[in-house]
């Protein structure tokens, strides 16, 4: 049976403006990743370009074009395979050691792209808000699935799970020294495949994803 053969256009369609939706969320996320080091006193992203809102140069071929797409299709084509596909933007590197305070501007640094998602869901809401108003329906559509994807971006990335956000937070917290940090950040994506698999992990981001989506659709008036 061929796996693509019942896949509708409106399907691949809905699939990708989720798909540009991320990239623009992943640009802003790795932005306020780079920026923040840069004010922290680390340059080390800043000299790779990387403090930059231009998509290019903070995507990476396997993991911010080919599994995403790969996802695209795959849940377009209702297979239970795209559940154990993951997507990621190209790392900003860090250097700790250039921090002015190492470990508080190394946490720092790793909420700051969490903190950003959350910016950018609240803004995507507000901008729902006046769409409704104006009574443009497909741009409501579009702003809260934008807010909807920031917000489970927001939540995946502060899973504790070496390499995630989280993870940097939870490694200082309790003063892991880098080098353990660094070999479990080898085994990481497996463990955050893994993860995702089990279902008290899944309800918790869902959880977190719709309170915060409601209190903030409350705030600007959408719900």
């Amino acid at each position: 049976m061929n796996l693509f053969a019942a896949i509708s256009p409106s399907a691949i369609f809905d699939g990708l403006l989720s798909y540009v939706c991320l990239i623009i969320l992943l640009t802003f996320h790795e932005f306020a990743h780079a920026w923040t080091a840069s004010k922290c006193g680390d340059d080390t992203a800043r000299l790779l370009g990387r403090v930059s809102l231009n998509p290019l140069v903070h995507m990476e071929l396997v993991g911010t074009v080919v599994l995403p797409l790969l996802v695209v299709f795959l849940s377009a084509a209702d297979s239970q395979l795209a559940n154990f596909i993951i997507g990621w933007g190209k790392p900003v590197p860090v250097n700790p050691y250039k921090l002015r305070r190492r470990r508080a501007d190394d946490t720092l640094v790793a909420l700051a792209g969490p903190a950003m998602n959350l910016l950018l869901a609240f803004a995507a809401l507000v901008l729902a808000r006046g769409f409704t108003a104006v009574g443009l329906e497909g741009g409501v559509e579009v702003a809260v699935r934008l807010a909807n994807i920031s917000l489970v971006l927001c939540f995946f990335n502060l899973l504790p799970i070496p390499p995630l956000d989280g993870s940097h937070v939870l490694k200082n917290l309790i003063g892991m020294p880098d080098a353990t940090y660094l070999r479990l950040c080898q085994f990481g994506f497996i463990l955050v495949i893994l993860a995702l698999q089990v279902p008290p992990v899944r309800w918790l981001l869902g959880f977190m994803t719709q309170i915060t989506f409601v209190s903030m659709g409350r705030v600007v008036g959408l719900v």
